[in-house]
């Protein structure tokens, strides 16, 4: 398996240090070898990924997101990210939810779920949990689950969202506004020869949480896939 190269995280460590655009422009072919090595691992675990799920995203390097930052409504004007990210995309409105990736050192991290549900989408989430709460609980509390994410994380509302009583029996869960898997990682892990096969194995654990929510958001009254 192709592995993270040390350089590719020296490169943003140093652009960290220098993110304007007249040093980018002069290490702009460094850039290129480093992200292309990026690329390079992104497809390995894009073909790990596929064994077991269906992913819309073509190759690795479309999973790349643009090193451009967006400053036109940010008060950090640097130009550049400082971590290498991307997401896996998952294939067919019957498939919801998707996989996200961050490289940076020492604030490197794999995640999936729902990072702002629109309004629609929240409704039946929280129509489903305050009819049923116990599959969700069931999977929360999977051995694999708790030991690859610790918990469900995300945004919540203060007290009770709209529609819902501040005592509803699943309140801690309905309070949630985006639903969110995390699992950090240590620079060791990240430049190892494992990290390939660790990654999809974190991506596996996903599963039973994205199925579980894709279910809801695309089945109609009678449990039938719209």
């Amino acid at each position: 398996m192709p592995t993270i190269p040390v350089s590719a995280m020296k490169f943003l460590s140093t652009l960290k240090k220098n993110n304007n655009r007249e040093w980018f422009n002069v290490n702009k072919e460094a850039f290129l070898a480093q992200q292309e090595a990026i690329a390079v691992v992104m497809e390995a675990l894009l073909q790990q990924l596929t064994t077991h799920d269906e992913i819309e995203t073509r190759s690795g390097k479309d999973s790349l997101f643009r090193i451009y930052r967006d400053t036109r409504f940010s008060t950090d004007k640097t130009p550049y990210r400082t971590n290498w990210a991307g997401r896996f995309k998952r294939a067919t409105k019957f498939r919801r939810g998707g996989y996200y990736w961050q490289l940076e050192p020492g604030a490197s991290f794999l995640a999936g779920g729902f990072w702002g549900p629109n309004p629609q989408d929240m409704k039946r989430i929280r129509e489903d949990i305050a009819f049923d709460a116990t599959p969700l609980r069931k999977i929360l509390k999977q051995r694999s689950f708790v030991n690859t994410f610790g918990a469900l994380k995300g945004e919540q509302v203060k007290t009770a969202p709209k529609g819902f009583t501040a005592d509803h029996e699943a309140i801690d869960l309905l309070r949630y506004k985006q639903f969110l898997l995390i699992r950090p990682f240590t620079d060791e892990e990240i430049l190892g020869n494992g990290f390939v096969k660790l990654a999809n194995e974190t991506y596996k654990s996903m599963r039973p949480f994205l199925d579980y929510m894709s279910e809801v958001l695309v089945a109609d009254a009678n449990g039938l896939m719209e």
